[in-house]
């Protein structure tokens, strides 16, 4: 009993049933229809993507007993024999067994010669990047000027290995990687085709899997079938690849929202139970951040047909904000680089979490003039040290608003991401009747939208109690805003950094003695 794997079994035949890659296909099939069919072609791109089923494609269209053309009919005989692998006049070589220059002479003494029965003779190189640079040296005259019944197929994974000389005498493809939303909607074709019966969030869970190659992802499909039998389903994908379960990685990030520290532990002793890869769970982690980020910033992102956590990943944008999911997003990819250097995986993960729990954007400024929050009625430390509107809104609605109070309103209105940063770079000019005029530095100018000016003028009408429309006015002058004064402190301080450093004994010492001469760029001042 034979089995024909899918990969092999399903390998495209014409160009029209290859998936992706339709900037290749489109320069070929004008090609090969206009009859301008260059000599030398070189196919580049990661394993899995066509390069070698487009070149034998290419050579079928070529050999075709019923013309060049971009649609060969694949029921003659040289089809045939090329679909079959027997075709004398292909002569396909794997570069990496044959990398020598006798190989390679051996292989051009029959350059010469004219196909068997074919109309053209086609050589077909598969990672011509192992060659010698002496079996190079021997191709590049033959690949230069060809006998004009000599077509060179070349398919490599890595270009950047193949000599100036190589590359100047082909026409070049680049393959790309496939995205999982083509590989997963291959998988469901060929899955309907086999009669398999399967859940659409298995196929996208292999899709990911395969990491844009599709012969991987049929293999894992071939895995798959074997694994679970005739049930494709989501928990048998996530058990063959070794997944975790996502809802624990939603239940950690909503920990985290609430910054509920002991609930993160216990999730994450309860997910140790399943002795899980925790590298891959960082990358579930980072992948599902990345989600609700889009989410985030184009709320009506639609998602995939078959996708089971949509309403997750909803609740997920809207209870984290959006600073938040942008650094937990970076300091899981550096719990990645970090985890071989972990005692423990599971120790590693664990820290990874308490990070993001530890550090929250713009803690610094909270700790700025109590004076200021006085002012505008804002407490600024709220329940976990988190920023926090005063105890009522009442109080909100009694504060006046003006140049030294501004800061602490933007806190206790709690803008947050771009609109904070718009905010600040503005300073009240006057405020009557729910009317807030602001001066808007020059310099920020740009970043004025109608959707920030609308979520600004929100979080102030929450936070006040009452309607509050905005009104702007744009000065080119420096407006000590409290962007810039805050960036004034900071020059500030590095000058008296440079002065007490330059100023320091030992410091002089070396300037004596030595000549040595301060670069003051490089110095750092001592929170």
């Amino acid at each position: 009993m034979s089995y024909l794997v899918l990969a092999r079994k399903w390998r495209p035949k014409k160009f029209s049933e290859m998936v992706g890659q339709e900037h290749v296909l489109r320069a070929l099939a004008n090609a090969l229809d206009s009859g301008k069919v260059h000599h030398a072609f070189l196919f580049t791109g990661t394993r899995g993507v066509g390069k070698t089923t487009i070149a034998r494609i290419l050579a079928k269209s070529l050999n075709c007993e019923k013309g060049v053309s971009s649609n060969p009919c694949g029921v003659c005989s040289a089809c045939r024999e090329i679909d079959e692998g027997r075709f004398v006049d292909l002569i396909e070589v794997d570069a990496a067994s044959r990398t020598k220059v006798d190989d390679t002479r051996e292989l051009l003494d029959n350059v010469q010669y004219a196909p068997t029965r074919a109309r053209y003779k086609v050589y077909l190189i598969d990672e011509v990047h192992m060659l010698s640079n002496h079996s190079f040296n021997a191709l590049l005259k033959t690949l230069e000027e060809p006998p004009p019944h000599v077509k060179f197929l070349l398919a490599t994974t890595d270009p950047q290995k193949l000599p100036m000389t190589v590359l100047s005498r082909c026409l070049q493809f680049s393959l790309k990687r496939l995205s999982a939303a083509l590989i997963a909607q291959r998988m469901a074709f060929i899955a309907e085709a086999e009669s398999i019966k399967y859940e659409p969030a298995a196929f996208s869970l292999v899709a990911r899997a395969a990491d844009g190659s599709m012969r991987d992802a049929l293999s894992l499909l071939d895995q798959l079938i074997a694994f679970s039998g005739s049930d494709l389903s989501e928990t048998n994908a996530r058990a063959m690849l070794g997944s975790i379960d996502r809802s624990h990685v939603f239940n950690i990030l909503e920990a985290l929202a609430r910054g509920d520290g002991s609930r993160v532990l216990a999730l994450v002793a309860d997910l140790d139970r399943s002795a899980p890869d925790y590298d891959r769970a960082l990358i579930e982690l980072a992948a599902t951040l990345q989600r609700v980020a889009i989410l985030q910033v184009v709320p009506a992102t639609e998602f995939e047909a078959g996708e089971t956590d949509a309403a997750a990943i909803t609740r997920l944008a809207g209870a984290l904000k959006a600073e938040d999911v942008q650094l937990y997003y970076q300091i899981a990819l550096g719990g990645r680089r970090d985890l071989p250097m972990s005692p423990d995986p599971r120790l590693g993960f664990e820290m990874t979490l308490l990070r993001m729990l530890a550090f929250r954007p713009g803690e610094q400024l909270q700790a700025a003039d109590t004076a200021t929050d006085t002012r505008a009625g804002v407490s600024r430390r709220g329940p976990g040290g988190v920023a926090a509107a005063g105890a009522t809104s009442t109080k909100g609605a009694e504060c006046d608003i003006d140049a030294a109070s501004w800061p602490g309103v933007v806190d206790g209105a709690q803008m947050s991401g771009m609109v904070r940063q718009f905010a600040l770079n503005c300073v009240p000019a006057s405020f009557e009747q729910n009317l807030l005029k602001l001066t808007l530095d020059g310099a920020a100018a740009d970043r004025r939208t109608q959707q920030i000016e609308d979520r600004m003028a929100q979080s102030l009408s929450k936070f006040m109690g009452r309607d509050i429309r905005l009104a702007f006015e744009t000065n080119d002058a420096q407006v000590m805003t409290p962007a810039r004064q805050r960036l004034q402190d900071e020059q500030d301080k590095v000058s008296r950094a440079v002065t007490a450093f330059d100023e320091d004994p030992a410091v002089r010492g070396l300037r004596e003695r030595f000549g040595a001469m301060i670069d003051p760029t490089s110095v750092k001042p001592n929170n």
